[in-house]
């Protein structure tokens, strides 16, 4: 897929004020600071399409941005930073909670997870909800420029077997580098071929 167009429509607070939309999305979401905005902005060829920081928790809101005036993009805020208030870190969980399950636009939520690390709980039991709940989805793992290529296929291969010790099957795994652009042409063909399926 080549991507010609990539721009920023809307931020939403709840998936009520989401816009109307008959185009296919797809949802980012993972831990706080594990590379999303970065990875959005490699598979668009943006550079600033999504807004990167080095401080965890940055994105509050649904972001929405729409791809080739054919699909859309949904950076969805990240889970699990300790340093929100009881208060806000609920008012997230619902807000991502709410879209996840309520938005019938979302053909899939891309699950990204630091390739560097074991399998963590928070990230197990998301995992686990999106399944109770019949949520499409897939493991993307990020950072992996940050290893060696046999290290990078050990730990994603390690993670994987984990993952098998729970479940029946796998659902797709991507392994990417926002830096080297690794993995780009995976998920983009992944997401030409969803786009051909109609929304339900």
């Amino acid at each position: 897929m080549i991507i010609n167009t990539a721009r920023f429509v809307v931020s939403s607070p709840d998936v009520e004020k989401c816009p109307k939309s008959e185009m296919h999305e797809y949802a980012f979401i993972g831990r706080s600071n594990v590379g999303k905005s970065s990875l959005i902005n490699m598979l668009t060829g943006r550079k600033d399409l999504a807004m990167t920081s080095s401080t965890p928790g940055k994105t509050m809101l649904i972001n929405h941005f729409v791809v080739n005036d054919e699909w859309q993009i949904v950076d969805l805020p990240g889970y699990g930073y300790a340093r929100r208030s009881k208060a806000d870190r609920a008012k997230l969980e619902k807000m991502i909670r709410g879209y996840i399950l309520g938005r019938e636009q979302m053909t899939n939520l891309f699950l990204l997870i630091d390739g560097r690390h074991m399998p963590q709980k928070i990230d197990m039991e998301f995992m686990e909800w999106l399944g109770e709940n019949g949520v499409p989805f897939s493991i993307v793992f990020t950072k992996l420029d940050k290893l060696s290529s046999n290290a990078a296929k050990k730990v994603t291969g390690d993670y994987c077997a984990a993952l098998l010790e729970e479940w029946e099957e796998l659902p797709p795994v991507f392994r990417t580098s926002s830096i080297d652009g690794r993995g780009r042409a995976a998920i983009l063909d992944y997401i030409e071929e969803m786009n051909r399926l109609p929304l339900e």
